[in-house]
């Protein structure tokens, strides 16, 4: 059940959470509140997050497309922005297609395309080992594999894959010292840095993308704004044909790149 907080009791935390440089500290008091059982499970949720944990490792889950997914310490949290990478790999997929989500971490882009398309046959695969786990509970039905991106995958995928979607780690390596504290101290180092210009990872699933993929299959990745015509250019020399897809909302810096193969 939640705590049930008086109003001031309710303030002394937003106040808190805000003192710890929590941007949207009323949103977190509540999602803490509502997490907590007793004043006891409260302060020592609050403290977690005050002292710099992510709110989704706090209490143990993250909001994505609607969907409540379990998130376990020292897994990659789920971004908010990746929403519109997870509905435009949705949009390119018919149902009962081949998903796979590479790069999956809680599997949260899997979770939604499976909600948002019927009948997918879903395989998610991860390097890290707490992110496969935390996958297999958040995929129930799915095939999730541990390994280097497409060396997790099983044979028997060769030129089968209708859509692969990899919410690739495009931060530059110079840029992880410059991210809040809560990712780069409590998210590991290989989901975020994307190598000297962010998109070492990027390049390395295009390049390996053709082998997989049906003939028409497509493959989504996320960049940043400024990383778009470098990311585009990369995915063509692979031998795809490949766009970027910019989102409506105007403080969104993220895109996302479309590509498609045919033999």
């Amino acid at each position: 059940m939640p705590t049930p907080l008086s109003p001031s009791h309710l303030d002394a935390l937003v106040a808190r959470l805000r003192a710890a440089g929590c941007v949207f500290a009323e949103e977190e008091a509540d999602v803490l509140a509502a997490s907590a059982r007793d004043a006891d499970e409260l302060e020592a949720l609050a403290a977690r997050r005050v002292s710099g944990e992510p709110l989704e490792h706090v209490v143990g889950w993250a909001e994505f497309c609607g969907l409540r997914l379990e998130v376990d310490p020292g897994v990659f949290v789920p971004r908010r922005r990746t929403e519109q990478l997870a509905r435009a790999a949705a949009l390119m997929t018919r149902p009962g297609a081949i998903v796979v989500d590479l790069c999956c971490g809680s599997g949260a882009v899997g979770a939604a395309m499976r909600s948002l398309v019927p009948g997918l046959v879903l395989h998610a695969a991860d390097v890290d080992a707490a992110a496969v786990a935390c996958a297999r509970r958040n995929l129930p039905g799915a095939e999730v594999h541990e390994g280097d991106l497409f060396d997790a995958l099983p044979a028997t995928l060769t030129r089968r894959v209708d859509t692969l979607v990899a919410n690739v780690p495009y931060v530059p390596s110079d840029a992880i010292a410059t991210l809040p504290p809560e990712a780069r101290e409590h998210e590991p180092h290989a989901t975020l840095d994307g190598g000297p210009d962010g998109l070492d990872l990027l390049r390395r699933v295009a390049t390996g993308a053709p082998r997989w993929l049906a003939d028409g299959g497509s493959v989504l990745m996320e960049v940043s704004e400024h990383q778009a015509d470098d990311a585009v250019a990369a995915v063509v020399a692979a031998g795809l044909d490949a766009r970027a897809i910019r989102s409506a909302d105007e403080d969104d810096d993220t895109v996302v790149v479309l590509a498609t193969f045919t033999r």
